[in-house]
């Protein structure tokens, strides 16, 4: 920590307090507390029970998951290959190339994810390319909406690697592609797999753009949370993001520890 004196210190931590409880722990508390309850009609909930969290983890409830996940993972991978492959082409060209290419990915970001819903509803309704009605038309929402942060990132990262590595593995008679796959790639592990991390959780939760888009039978969990809310079921809507959260905590943990150990190579 940057404050050495035993009193700032306690005041940092009670103002991280102050700011973390009312804004961060409270309200996940409060929906981790409706989802074990049948009724609350006074400061804490009654009538606790266990029933939402089965009927959150089988049929439809555990099909949304299993939609949710799919469609997070396959998201990241196709923005981790075009946001790793622009920033790496990227960094080959003049600042006026790269500021060019900055824009084009940050475009998605400087709309709603409901325009770009739209714009991908709009491009993909008509021959030659119909993906409308189709699960296909979500996937590639998700990846179009993430892909600014796995360039950012992995943009980041190539801008601070040293080149001596890559100058030394060339001088030692390695191929371009070798020392693409021996020496950066490996480099950027620890940031490609923080962007994947945030890539999948940014698709755990995208809901705008995917209400415009998913079919029927390609429903993602945010979308059966808020379709429970909006009758007017909150707990069992409470039970299904617990599910949320707990899923997206466990994937991100697991990339965390990937990231650790590339961190340590």
């Amino acid at each position: 920590m940057l404050v050495h004196s035993r009193k700032g210190k306690w005041a940092v931590w009670a103002f991280f307090l102050v700011l973390f409880l009312p804004l961060f722990a409270l309200p996940l508390l409060v929906v981790l507390a409706a989802s074990f309850a049948t009724n609350w009609s006074g400061a804490l909930p009654s009538g606790l029970t266990t029933g939402h969290y089965a009927a959150a983890t089988r049929g439809e409830s555990l099909h949304a998951l299993t939609t949710s996940l799919v469609t997070a993972v396959t998201a990241s991978v196709l923005a981790m290959l075009v946001g790793t492959w622009a920033a790496l082409a990227g960094h080959a060209l003049g600042r006026r190339g790269r500021r060019v290419l900055d824009t084009l990915f940050m475009l998605p970001l400087a709309v709603p994810s409901v325009v770009v819903g739209l714009a991908v509803l709009v491009a993909f309704s008509q021959p030659p390319v119909l993906l409308n009605g189709t699960r296909w038309i979500v996937l590639l929402a998700h990846a179009v909406l993430v892909t600014a942060f796995a360039h950012q990132s992995v943009s980041a990262a190539v801008v601070r690697l040293d080149p001596a590595y890559e100058q030394a593995a060339a001088s030692l008679g390695a191929r371009p592609s070798t020392v693409l796959w021996r020496v950066r790639l490996p480099l950027l592990l620890p940031s490609l797999t923080a962007a994947a991390g945030l890539c999948f959780a940014l698709s755990m939760g995208e809901l705008s753009a995917t209400m415009m888009l998913y079919p029927p039978d390609w429903t993602p969990l945010p979308v059966r949370i808020y379709a429970a809310t909006d009758r007017g079921a909150l707990f069992t809507g409470s039970a299904l993001a617990v599910v949320l959260m707990t899923a997206t905590v466990l994937v991100l943990s697991a990339v965390s520890r990937i990231r650790t150990r590339a961190s340590y190579r």
